[in-house]
């Protein structure tokens, strides 16, 4: 097939769509909207696919790939990405290579002789290899069908993770203008996609902007007061279960990933500054379900693919909710409920700030404004993903019921003599000291710091004896939330009065506070979803140790065997045939080839005990 020639339309792919969606994927039904993009790419048309990660993106061009003639090309931005969804897609009997640094000379021609004899339909290449001038050239005497262009985000400068490589992806375009090109991310706003389309060439796209919401995922914020305790707490509640947690340097994801070892759990360290096979390491182990928690910063996680993370923990203030929301988005990929909870610290905004404002060049005003977003989302008294759906410009007017703020709405206090003397005590150390500070004056500290100044002799030392520090750490967080305190970042964080707090401090002015929010709300007994209510909990727990067995032998992780959704279902269904396995969701052909006796046979053994 001439590369230059558009991808050959089938009349009506709608029909051949389902069957394959059945036969290979085992899936009894379209995704909202998957199903009109497939028709699309299979019409020849270029498309614009906003999706929530887990929902269902990669399938978009992976079954327009088995029903077009020629290879699909995947433009992928991370090796470690490329490998998880090759391994994950030959799984179900489809051909696939990533050509990149990682093979051998002897793989690379082995690889490039299966796509000459047809052997292969998805290739995957990242950016700076498919723009190379030798596979361009190899790209027009492919027969190729279509372009899919994976973390799309990536093109645009209004993206949270602008790449230079990508952004010039457009040229692709611009030397195959007849074929089809899908530009898909979960991560996008209004500017961001416009920009997409414009830097692509896209002409006149079908586009699809699914529902930004994860309604499996819980939003919870904690005041970060405690941290590691919080941490830890949070953490005996998930009982080894798989999680990610952020942290925003390398020093605090060794620190943290160090504590949590000492304490008895199964935790490892991933950052940039770690030897390539040492994080190769880390993130197979987690795959493969020898770890439970990586903690890391944001160098992972673009490129798991892991369907069971049940839960994100963000230490600190992501940059932007764009990569909260795509951070967050890695738990509960399976559909199953899935929890995410950052630790928050007012003093972490004016941190970033400060990280952003500093180097030679001018602050970018779109990281200024997105870092407001984020910090008003931490702060927000209000439903969180009503926040976060808003942001996306899909407006919600209703409560989830399934956000910290929604099961545990905030309580509040009369907090005006709290905050006269909290107010007091920073006018009387003559604005010069931290919150730290602060707090150990109010509590009648008689360390050497407050003794040595002789702050001990205010008329505020120890008028707030009866509260605890994480009282007035939150009471002093809240005044610089209302605007009555500044934190001066040029003054390692001395606390000043601003003009307002002046009607407080003379009572003239009443001050309601909330109370700190330090332990999560209680799970909403109504939101639970898409688990079977009525699953065997300890044959599933059988079929977790099989699924676990197979996927050593086999060299794989265990959730491309089957996800935990599809375990639980067979779980519920207790499927004792080749039939009634195959109408679980997730079993497709292959997998009922390669997998579906054991499962069968272990089922029918329980039944039989």
């Amino acid at each position: 097939m001439d590369s230059t020639a558009a991808a050959t339309p089938l009349s009506d792919c709608t029909d051949p769509a389902l069957a394959l969606l059945q036969q290979v994927f085992g899936y009894r039904q379209f995704r909202p909207g998957q199903e009109q993009v497939v028709a699309s790419a299979c019409q020849g048309r270029d498309g614009l696919v906003i999706m929530p990660t887990g929902g269902g993106k990669s399938l978009c061009y992976q079954l327009p790939a088995l029903l077009l003639e020629g290879v699909t090309v995947v433009v992928s931005p991370l090796l470690s990405l490329m490998k998880d969804q090759v391994d994950a897609v030959r799984q179900l009997g489809i051909g696939a290579v990533a050509l990149n640094s990682s093979l051998s000379r002897e793989e690379w021609l082995a690889s490039l002789a299966a796509i000459r004899d047809g052997q292969i339909k998805l290739i995957y290449l990242s950016p700076e290899r498919l723009l190379a001038p030798d596979m361009m050239a190899r790209l027009a005497e492919w027969p190729l069908a279509l372009i899919a262009v994976d973390e799309a985000h990536c093109i645009s400068q209004w993206g949270h993770d602008f790449r230079p490589q990508y952004a010039r992806l457009g040229e692709v375009k611009q030397a195959f203008p007849h074929i089809p090109m899908m530009a898909l991310t979960a991560t996008a706003d209004q500017a961001t996609r416009v920009d997409i389309v414009q830097r692509l060439g896209l002409h006149q796209p079908h586009e699809h902007l699914s529902s930004f919401d994860r309604p499996n995922i819980r939003y919870s914020v904690m005041d970060k007061l405690s941290p590691f305790t919080q941490l830890k707490t949070f953490l005996q509640q998930q009982k080894g279960n798989a999680g990610i947690i952020y942290c925003g340097s390398r020093r605090r994801v060794e620190e943290v990933a160090e504590k949590l070892r000492k304490e008895g759990f199964a935790a490892e360290a991933y950052h940039a500054g770690l030897e390539s096979d040492l994080r190769n390491q880390v993130q197979e182990a987690f795959l493969r379900e020898q770890v439970d928690i990586v903690v890391a910063t944001v160098a992972f996680g673009m490129g798991i693919n892991k369907s069971n993370v049940r839960f994100v923990v963000h230490w600190d203030l992501p940059k932007s909710i764009e990569s909260y929301y795509q951070e967050t988005g890695r738990a509960g990929r399976d559909g199953l409920d899935a929890e995410a909870l950052m630790l928050f610290d007012p003093g972490d905004i004016a941190r970033v700030r400060q990280l952003l404002e500093s180097g030679d060049r001018e602050p970018n005003p779109v990281d200024i404004h997105k870092l407001n977003a984020m910090a008003a989302f931490a702060e927000a008294q209000t439903c969180r993903r009503q926040v976060l759906l808003n942001y996306f410009d899909e407006p919600a007017h209703e409560s989830c019921g399934n956000c910290d703020i929604c099961l545990d709405p905030p309580k509040r206090f009369d907090a005006t003599e709290q905050a006269r003397k909290a107010l007091s005590c920073i006018y009387r150390v003559k604005q010069r000291f931290g919150m730290g500070h602060v707090i150990e004056v109010l509590r009648g500290s008689k360390n050497h710091a407050v003794v040595e100044r002789g702050h001990d002799k205010l008329t505020t030392w120890g008028i707030g004896s009866e509260h605890s520090s994480d009282h007035w750490l939150s009471v002093l967080r809240q005044l610089v939330h209302h605007g009555l305190v500044n934190q001066d970042i040029t003054r390692s964080m001395a606390l000043t009065l601003n003009p307002a707090a002046r009607s407080v401090l003379q009572g003239n002015q009443k001050l309601e506070l909330a109370e700190p929010r330090i332990v999560l709300a209680k799970p909403s007994r109504g939101r639970s979803r898409l688990l079977p209510q009525n699953y065997d909990r300890r044959l599933f727990a059988l079929l977790k140790q099989l699924r676990r067995t197979l996927a050593d032998e086999a060299g794989i992780p265990p959730y491309q065997v089957f996800s935990d959704a599809s375990l639980a279902e067979m779980a519920s269904e207790l499927p004792t045939t080749e039939w009634t396995l195959l109408r679980i969701n997730g079993v497709g052909a292959k997998k009922l080839e390669r997998y579906g006796q054991q499962f069968i046979d272990a089922i029918a053994a329980y039944l039989d005990e």
